[in-house]
């Protein structure tokens, strides 16, 4: 053994977390989701894939693990613009902004994958939507508990159908339709 050579330090707990995450990351811009192996990015990770499979059931949770490490999600930062529309708009432009960040490879990769998404995941936007709510019925603009959870969610599920369906962009007049064809009638003849 060579004594000048740099001894070789085991990772733990964040340090390692981070580093899995970052090649995760790394990894998914290479070889995109569809090629993505838990073996590639433990390999990119320097790591065995035993130690991801204890932190992660799956490539899905990887991969929104890693989003989540490397873009701020909506629920850290929920939009508040002061009003209903311009609140759920800003939410809805994030999103958006994110799946063309993310790509739609990831994005339709992740959506094929549903089903091994554990549910508190997509429990974060109602959270988001629910937040947005209570501040529009401490505003007055809502009565408090009209709305139901199905249509608390219409907006985050009209974009997420809009972004498995299409390659391209979300057009912001898309976003708008939804907010004031569809989600702030609803709302409005809930709430009285």
């Amino acid at each position: 053994m060579n004594d000048d050579a740099p001894a070789m330090r085991r990772r733990r707990g964040p340090e390692l977390e981070a580093a899995i995450l970052c090649a995760a990351w790394e990894e998914l811009g290479a070889v995109g989701y569809m090629n993505l192996t838990m073996e590639g990015v433990a390999d990119r990770a320097r790591t065995g894939k035993q130690v991801l499979y204890r932190r992660w059931r799956n490539r899905a949770e990887l991969v929104l693990a890693a989003m989540r490490f490397h873009v701020v999600s909506i629920a850290d930062d929920v939009p508040d613009t002061g009003e209903l529309r311009g609140d759920v708009l800003a939410v809805l432009e994030r999103m958006a902004h994110r799946y063309h960040d993310v790509g739609p490879d990831v994005v339709h990769g992740l959506m094929s994958e549903a089903r091994d998404i554990a549910p508190e995941h997509f429990a974060i936007m109602i959270g988001v939507m629910e937040t947005i709510l209570k501040r529009a019925a401490d505003r007055g603009e809502i009565r408090s508990g009209a709305v139901g959870r199905r249509i608390t969610t219409i907006p985050v599920d009209l974009l997420r159908h809009e972004m498995l369906l299409n390659s391209a962009p979300v057009p912001a007049s898309t976003l708008v339709e939804i907010v004031d064809e569809v989600f702030l009638p609803l709302v409005r003849a809930r709430s009285g």
